[in-house]
């Protein structure tokens, strides 16, 4: 079996009404998603989604007319392309995809198939008031989830704080608690202080005492020594990060230091299945959490779902779910089948080759905008 062609996709959904991210002042009118397709001469084809795939677009021929099994050195190529270009991770997915359904077998069990399912844990991405998010939480109490994560981004940390300890009352001890602080990187055009140590360190005392699961990126991602010294410092609450860190390097420096408690590298954003797997390994054997971050769209939510299926210790993995405002109608728009949990709050791993995804043609035709290349043989 050989590789013959590669297609890049883009979709476009328009959000009415807009989705406030907390992370982005400007509400989010628009919600892109960039699908890779990678067909084969023996009639199958993989699909991948994640990053936009910028710089691919000559490469090409570094891998039509090659064995998809060869994931290794396909991965090595792609981690070049990252080094010179930019992300093109979810051709790794794609790939994977692609195995899974040339062994006629679903991703997760070729990865080790540590289990079918995993409890999935609610991750909201507005900023509302106290009241509205006490409110959602006990209706996502009662859909099933076991566990949510509430993000900051107030200029007053207090008022962040606020909304922890309304949802904390509203819950009481049956649901799990993370925050995301979001320090970790910035949007471009940020340029407000960061947390430093002194800081992170009052906030997470003060979650401790509220039972906080864990928090996350509570300083910036290059600061590995701060992470380590934060960890040591507050030793009632798991410190989380990683999601925006590229390099395996990174990983293995932070690991070296005991930066974080939980690591979440996002398989369609870093190094895909086959890097993030061998990080997972690494952090886990230290005797820290897997735990990969999720927001980019449903693909991206069901590779990790795959890996961390597989190999993570970790009882949670990353929903994004924040209703009426983030739904899956939204967020899994270019598929046929929507991700949502059972009634005790799991996600199920499908039984079908490779990675699962069925796509909606009809949304697919109807949200396109761009195709950027398509490769074939010569």
């Amino acid at each position: 079996m050989k590789i013959t062609g590669i297609e890049i996709k883009h979709y476009l959904l328009p959000l009415n009404p807009p989705f406030k991210a907390a992370w982005d002042p400007n509400p989010r009118r628009k919600f892109a998603a960039t699908v890779v397709f990678v067909h084969t001469d023996a009639g199958f084809t993989g699909i991948g989604s994640g990053d936009l795939m910028t710089g691919f677009a000559g490469h090409e021929h570094l891998f039509i007319g090659q064995d998809p099994f060869a994931i290794e050195r396909h991965s090595q190529i792609i981690d070049n392309i990252d080094f010179h270009y930019g992300r093109c991770w979810p051709l790794d997915l794609a790939l994977w995809d692609l195995m899974g359904k040339a062994a006629g077998q679903p991703v997760y069990k070729l990865l080790g198939g540590r289990n079918d399912k995993i409890l999935a844990y609610a991750s909201t991405g507005e900023m509302v008031t106290p009241e509205t998010r006490a409110e959602r939480a006990k209706l996502l109490l009662a859909q099933g989830f076991k566990a949510m994560k509430i993000r900051f981004h107030h200029r007053d940390v207090r008022d962040d704080i606020k909304v922890v300890e309304a949802v904390r009352l509203a819950v009481g001890d049956r649901m799990d608690i993370m925050v995301d602080a979001n320090q970790g990187w910035k949007m471009p055009w940020d340029t407000e202080a960061t947390w430093d140590l002194k800081k992170a360190f009052q906030v997470a005392k003060e979650l401790e005492q509220l039972g906080v699961y864990w928090l996350e990126e509570p300083l910036p991602s290059h600061d590995f020594r701060g992470l380590a010294k934060l960890r040591e410092m507050a030793g009632g609450i798991r410190i989380a990060g990683g999601e925006m860190n590229r390099r395996m390097h990174d990983f293995r420096e932070m690991n070296f230091l005991g930066s974080l408690d939980v690591y979440q590298p996002d398989v369609a954003l870093t190094g895909g299945i086959t890097q993030v797997r061998k990080i997972a390994d690494m952090v886990q054997a230290g005797g820290a959490w897997f735990s990969p971050h999720t927001w980019t769209n449903g693909i991206g939510v069901m590779a990790n779902l795959h890996l961390a299926a597989a190999v993570s210790l970790c009882p949670y993995l990353e929903l994004p779910y924040d209703p009426p405002s983030w739904t899956p109608e939204r967020r899994d728009y270019i598929q046929q089948d929507k991700l949502t949990i059972d009634s005790e709050g799991y996600l199920a791993l499908p039984q079908k080759p490779g990675l699962g995804i069925e796509l909606d043609l009809e949304a697919m035709e109807r949200y396109a905008y761009d195709t950027v290349y398509v490769g074939e043989a010569t």
